[in-house]
């Protein structure tokens, strides 16, 4: 592994390993696309603060953002996420 690539790696786990960010993603795969608005009323998080998780999670890469009317509207980033981890993490939510 590259230098890169392992800086890249170190990234996107220490994003994944935050609890809050860990329940958005969570929220996100089951629910496939959220405003900011709903993940805070899903994990009953402050809004500021899903909105700096969202962010953190973004620049890992691990989702992304369209415009909704007036809204941002999250979902997961399928194909920048490291698909192991991704299949590692969905077992988890679905209960496996």
């Amino acid at each position: 592994m590259d230098e890169k690539n392992g800086k890249n790696l170190v990234k996107i786990l220490k994003a994944v390993a935050n609890e809050n960010r860990f329940l958005i993603l969570k929220c996100l795969y089951k629910n496939k696309e959220l405003a900011v608005g709903d993940l805070a009323e899903m994990t009953n998080k402050p809004f500021r603060s899903v909105s700096k998780d969202l962010g953190i999670l973004r620049r890992a890469e691990l989702v992304r953002s369209r415009n909704f009317n007036l809204n941002k509207r999250y979902s997961i980033n399928i194909t920048k996420f490291p698909r192991d981890l991704f299949h590692f993490l969905v077992e988890r939510w679905d209960g496996k």
